[in-house]
């Protein structure tokens, strides 16, 4: 069987919830049939948008399970497992595995603030014995810690099971050094949907996506313009969405895009705190930038 090697658009996927916090399988489900719908091509679910810092293992598991299921085949589902702890990052990626899921997203261990060496040995002991593709996560702003290049590469090339970085480290000197000396079969996606169109111009593969959970249409057709070397019209809908890709921060991920989605009446605007719901002044801004897209 071929190796799945993400690239493309792949949804960072929120996760829908029920009034009373409980997680809206409903809801879930068809958003994941918007997904579809949209062209894009996988879903991330329990990463950072599907708020994973507050959803329990009992929770995790049933959406791996329920959006393989929603999912019925026709996209991967790529599970978010990391943690800031190894044995556990270990133990839920053997789960998802054995569920069924088509690959792993593992953040940078959070809060310790390992070495370099110790991010390697994390990265390595799930890769080494989780026989599922592999997608390493770099996001320093929320982990604390930087993933470097010569660690990325070094795991790249060690382990054939770690196919690809999502990079939000915003860093593009990092970025390049890691396309210019990745192994074969191993391709950077871009963690900003902001820099995701230059990304892609100097050898990104795709990117791992926040607005693409209310514009899966237009945001995948950008992401296969520019793959394809067509960047006048990947530019054109890049410059359209580009105040939205900066409202998605106005507060913090994933505030903004689940109000996008309520406004377009896909869930109800609900969080576990510490998240609350954006301020009116807030929502009246992001309201407007939606309207302005022709969203709603």
């Amino acid at each position: 069987m071929k190796k799945y090697i993400p690239q493309g658009t792949i949804t960072a996927l929120v996760t829908p919830f029920q009034k009373g916090g409980a997680v809206d399988f409903e809801a879930l489900k068809d958003l994941i049939e918007f997904q579809i719908q949209g062209g894009v091509d996988a879903i991330v679910v329990c990463g950072s948008t599907g708020e994973s810092a507050t959803l329990t293992i009992n929770d995790k598991i049933a959406i791996f399970k329920k959006s393989i299921e929603y999912a019925g085949g026709k996209i991967p589902i790529i599970a978010g497992t990391g943690s800031n702890e190894t044995e556990g990052t270990l133990n839920l990626s053997t789960i998802a595995f054995n569920l069924g899921v088509t690959g792993l997203l593992l953040v940078a261990p959070y809060y310790n603030k390992p070495t370099q060496d110790g991010l390697y040995e994390h990265f390595k002991l799930v890769a080494d014995n989780v026989d599922i593709p592999v997608i390493i996560y770099n996001v320093p702003g929320r982990t604390g810690v930087n993933i470097s290049a010569e660690t990325q590469l070094k795991l790249a090339k060690t382990c054939k099971n770690i196919v690809a970085t999502k990079e939000a480290s915003g860093n593009f000197e990092q970025m390049m050094k890691i396309i210019k000396d990745a192994p074969e079969g191993f391709n950077l996606l871009s963690g900003d949907d902001i820099f995701t169109l230059p990304i892609i111009a100097f050898g990104g593969k795709g990117v791992v996506s926040v607005i693409s959970n209310y514009a899966p249409k237009q945001f995948s057709e950008m992401v296969k313009n520019a793959m394809n070397g067509i960047f006048d019209k990947a530019r054109k809908i890049h410059y359209e969405l580009m105040e939205l890709m900066e409202l998605n921060f106005i507060e913090s991920n994933p505030i903004p895009v689940k109000y996008a989605l309520a406004l377009m009446k896909k869930i109800d605007p609900v969080y576990r705190l510490p998240l609350l719901e954006m301020t009116k002044k807030n929502k009246d801004i992001f309201k407007k930038a939606m309207q302005n897209a022709g969203l709603i």
